[in-house]
């Protein structure tokens, strides 16, 4: 995979040593060998197969982190260390997957330690948000930026923090879980993925959108959404979309109102950190930038956190699409590990 901002060069180009970054997901693996600036210079990605198990997923890893090197001619010599995104929860200090939903067997594994051994290299652990969130302040849209949080809107809402190279992990590493934010005490609002009430996901994650749009069909609001149900099809946030996009009100008021609480919930996080950018990724974002929809969401998102703002805030803060696309993940990895390898380099 490579974006418009993470074009790949040679190994004569690179600037030493090198990084790696793992991308541990549900569904795929990916893998991509970074030089000190950040550039890119491979990528590879090999199935997740979460029923294989993780001791067979940590060894297939080492087995995709030599192809990547072999694909450029460089050696094991090269990597000064590789950086490794999960999903949570997690035990940072510790290493370990703790019971990640989308990885199930993979439960109370050490991986970070499995991985630094199939591979040989030490390792940075991290979440898969906060990864992502320091891959887009590296090398994405926060580039030019002191702070940045990243939402990645998905089944459920991801986030990450970054104030300097400072990624917000916690005590607990649970820092940056932007999703879990109150956005509405009421004891009968809407359940989010952990059945707890009113968070910024319960309003913004994929399952909230489909209920919103589900409740007004049962309602007996028009909508061309009513044809899918009529198929027996599965109602997705793209359904929705396509619909808004072709002049569905309903399917329009359902993006918008999503847009509505995502800008209140910023309003939450900009008056707690105070950053120069919030970045709005994954995989819900209505086509994103330089797509009508998209562009259209964005600006309610805009319109509905600006004037809930403190007055120096109104007019400076940013509230832009993600620019890396699916490898924010692998790059943000491979920067973090680049970061606690200078960090012990000082410390020699």
């Amino acid at each position: 995979m490579m974006t418009e901002l993470n074009q790949f060069i040679t190994l004569s180009e690179a600037e030493r040593p090198l990084f790696v970054g793992v991308d541990v997901g549900g569904t795929n693996i990916k893998i991509g060998l970074l030089d000190d600036s950040g550039s890119s210079l491979a990528y590879h990605k090999i199935p997740t197969e979460v029923e294989r198990g993780p001791d067979d997923a940590s060894r297939r890893i080492a087995e995709g982190v030599a192809y990547t090197l072999k694909q450029i001619d460089a050696t094991h010599d090269d990597i000064a260390r590789l950086g490794l995104a999960t999903p949570g929860p997690m035990d940072l200090a510790k290493g370990m997957l703790l019971t990640p939903g989308n990885l199930p067997g993979w439960w109370d594994f050490p991986i970070r330690d499995r991985v630094s051994a199939e591979c040989g290299l030490p390792v940075r652990f991290a979440n898969d948000a906060n990864a992502a969130a320091f891959g887009e302040f590296w090398r994405g849209a926060g580039v030019d930026v002191h702070s940045i949080v990243l939402l990645t809107l998905g089944t459920g809402i991801g986030g990450g923090v970054v104030i300097g190279d400072l990624l917000i992990e916690g005590a607990y590493g649970c820092g940056g879980e932007c999703g879990h934010i109150l956005v509405d005490p009421s004891d009968d609002a809407p359940l989010d993925s952990l059945d707890k009430t009113g968070s910024l996901e319960a309003f913004c994650g994929s399952y909230a959108v489909i209920g919103r749009a589900s409740q007004a069909l049962d309602a007996g609001r028009e909508s061309t959404l009513a044809q899918i149900r009529l198929r027996n099809q599965e109602l997705t946030p793209l359904a929705i979309a396509e619909a808004a996009e072709a002049g569905d009100e309903l399917a329009y008021e359902v993006v918008m109102e999503t847009a509505r609480y995502l800008g209140l919930g910023i309003v939450t996080l900009v008056h707690t950190i105070d950053p120069d950018i919030v970045v709005l990724g994954g995989a819900m974002t209505f086509g994103g930038a330089d797509h009508p929809l998209g562009e259209a969401f964005l600006q309610k998102v805009h319109d509905v956190a600006r004037p809930r703002l403190l007055p120096p805030l109104r007019e400076t803060l940013r509230i832009e699409f993600a620019q890396l696309g699916g490898d924010a993940g692998y790059i943000g990895a491979a920067g973090l590990a680049r970061l606690e390898h200078r960090s012990q380099a000082a410390l020699q």
